[in-house]
């Protein structure tokens, strides 16, 4: 492993070697083969079933969990699976989950699916990435899964093979248990012989980020070894390290960050149950699992920590874990010191995207840290900002503290999205991705994200990073968390708004932090038109404020408030908006008792004029 990481000048030094010398595995299952025969009887999971800190753990050897992939990969070849075909799974986090990633990617290409999406959208995945498998947590573990596998299946192939984990099996329906099915395979050698090439499609990962668009990105095997090792070496894993988990092994952080990359150093993971950090039990009982395992690091995103700071601390002893990692989203500065200064344990946060296999960069632990900022580039994989033109081509490199959009480089960036149509205009020059996201770099090399491409609020014309608004409200003694989107106006085309949850027995009032947001926001365009106060606020599965969500709502207030203003008495209107494949969001105004032809075809009229002054594409549903 090499030395410490502090700043650019000893990423360079790192790079004086090639990777190819830095590292003999080129794929992952290679990697396993190796910690396999390092650490045999060495912890590699310990996995709690409840979430709690005084239950005896399972766990699982280092030998054990390779011998486990192999099996997985050879029944996956027994049933007929190719090299080059794709198994998906639905599944909570288990230690059979990681035989089925790890294992699939020995076998052919894995393709990790949320669980918590609909059956049509899981269904679309699965088309989209030729699955031949899908495997599902059983009645025993999780019915709602199960039940969702069941009707997935039937809107695709009933014959495509289904591996439950915790239920019975069922031939005549192709259901096979998996458990039994592994147990009657070699777990020494891969019975289909297969080669595994560095450059092999190792998973496909649904991608979109809170945009709501399906796509799959591709990793390859040697992107996903590569950028493990560089975050071990980054953040200094190593064999004594105790990672606790909680994030969901259907996506790229918990995958390769509490996954692959403490894997490949021989450390332990300590899996908080199930439904990791969506467990009710696991967030106050944290910090004793983290005693009792003598914990050296933890990951999570910033509501984890924001909840985490909501307990009532007292009594407790805060272990000394070397540090947590915080990344998916920026962490309030106001939440990020509140933690620090409470339990004496060091944040680092980082920047990651799926199409980069996982991390870009992180405030190195033994470095400057810089709060605010996502930290410096790992070795082997450069970013910058750049101008780009209209059609998003390379225009020039930002100056020092120039705002731009993020662009990556590097061994471990895929090599593009499973359907083609996704790569039109992602490249901005060759060998560099477009991530989407607005930064600037500073002089020592630090990335500090300044916003979304896509989620600024333009209002008249004046770009509005939401950011600004959402520190401003994160400054107030009694906001918990904020979220800024814009809003439909038919001057200014969007004006900005506020989605604020307040801290336990808070009384403000949404007027009150209107007034202070106002007072607080230096740019006077950007000083919020509205402020709701809502009781959660909506995340992904991995804890991602998501946006369109908000959004969603924000055109629903507006549409509500013109088309009541033109409903007769009598007449029930509902909006519901949402994403649209052509517009990217449309809303639906759905008319209720009115039955009268002459009064549908005036109240028509009246809601095309109420509502063609905005630019969000609408329709009128009768029912």
């Amino acid at each position: 492993m090499s030395g410490l990481i502090r700043n650019l000048a000893d990423i360079a030094a790192i790079e004086s070697v090639p990777v190819e010398q830095q590292l003999a595995e080129r794929n992952t299952y290679d990697v396993f083969r190796k910690t396999a025969a390092t650490y045999p009887d060495k912890p590699a999971i310990r996995f709690l079933r409840q979430g709690n800190a005084t239950e005896d753990p399972l766990d699982i050897s280092y030998a054990a969990l390779f011998r486990r992939i192999t099996q997985t990969a050879n029944l996956l070849h027994d049933l007929g699976m190719p090299a080059g075909g794709t198994v998906s799974y639905m599944l909570p986090n288990l230690p059979e989950t990681h035989y089925v990633l790890w294992g699939g990617e020995a076998a052919g290409i894995v393709n990790p699916i949320n669980p918590l999406l609909s059956p049509e959208q899981i269904a679309e995945i699965m088309q989209a990435g030729d699955s031949r498998v899908l495997i599902a947590a059983g009645p025993d573990i999780d019915p709602a899964i199960w039940q969702k596998a069941l009707v997935v299946r039937d809107k695709l192939n009933s014959a495509i093979p289904l591996l439950v984990i915790g239920g019975e099996d069922d031939p005549g329906k192709g259901i096979h248990d998996f458990g039994a099915g592994i147990e009657e395979q070699p777990g020494d050698r891969l019975t289909g012989g297969r080669d595994i090439k560095g450059s092999d499609i190792a998973s496909y990962f649904h991608t979109g980020g809170t945009t709501g668009t399906p796509k799959l990105a591709q990793h390859t095997h040697w992107g996903e070894t590569v950028n493990a090792w560089s975050t071990t070496a980054a953040l200094r894993y190593n064999a004594d390290d105790i990672v606790l988990m909680g994030l969901p092994l259907f996506h790229v952080a918990a995958v390769m960050m509490a996954g692959l990359a403490p894997f490949m150093v021989g450390a332990t993971t300590v899996m908080m149950s199930p439904n990791g950090y969506r467990n009710p039990s696991v967030v106050p009982e944290f910090w004793n699992i983290a005693r009792r395992y003598e914990a050296t690091m933890a990951m999570a995103v910033p509501t984890v920590y924001s909840a985490m700071l909501e307990q009532d601390d007292t009594g407790v002893t805060y272990p000394p874990m070397r540090y947590a990692v915080c990344g998916a989203a920026p962490m309030p500065v106001e939440v990020f010191k509140a933690f620090e200064e409470r339990t004496g344990i060091k944040i680092l946060e980082g920047y990651g995207a799926t199409e980069a296999t996982t991390v870009i960069s992180f405030n190195p632990p033994d470095g400057e840290r810089k709060v605010g900022s996502v930290g410096i580039r790992l070795p082997y994989q450069d970013m910058k900002a750049i101008v780009v033109d209209e059609k998003g081509r390379h225009v020039r490199d930002c100056a020092v503290g120039e705002q731009g959009i993020v662009a990556i480089s590097g061994p471990n960036i895929f090599p593009g999205y499973k359907q083609d149509r996704h790569n039109t205009g992602i490249w901005p020059e060759d060998g560099w991705f477009n991530t989407g996201d607005l930064g600037r770099m500073d002089e020592d090399g630090y990335l500090w994200l300044t916003g979304r491409a896509k989620d600024l609020i333009i209002r008249g014309g004046h770009n509005i990073d939401p950011e600004m608004i959402e520190n401003a409200l994160h400054q107030h003694p009694d906001v918990a968390l904020a979220a800024a989107v814009g809003k439909p106006d038919s001057y200014a085309g969007e004006l900005p708004v506020v989605y604020a949850v307040l801290k336990p027995d808070a009384t403000v009032s949404a007027q009150e932090l209107r007034e202070f947001a106002r007072t607080h926001v230096t740019e006077r365009p950007a000083a919020p038109a509205d402020v709701f106060v809502i009781d959660d606020m909506p995340v992904t599965a991995v804890g991602k404020i998501f946006k369109p969500a908000l959004r969603y709502d924000a055109v629903e207030r507006v549409f509500r408030a013109a088309v009541e203003a033109v409903a007769p008495d009598g007449v029930a209107m509902e909006i519901t908006a949402g994403p649209d494949e052509t517009h990217g969001t449309s809303a639906i105004v759905t008319v209720r008792r009115c039955a009268d032809a002459g009064q549908r075809q005036a109240l028509q009229s009246a809601i095309e004029k109420a509502l063609n002054v905005f630019t969000i594409a609408h329709r009128i549903d009768w029912a």
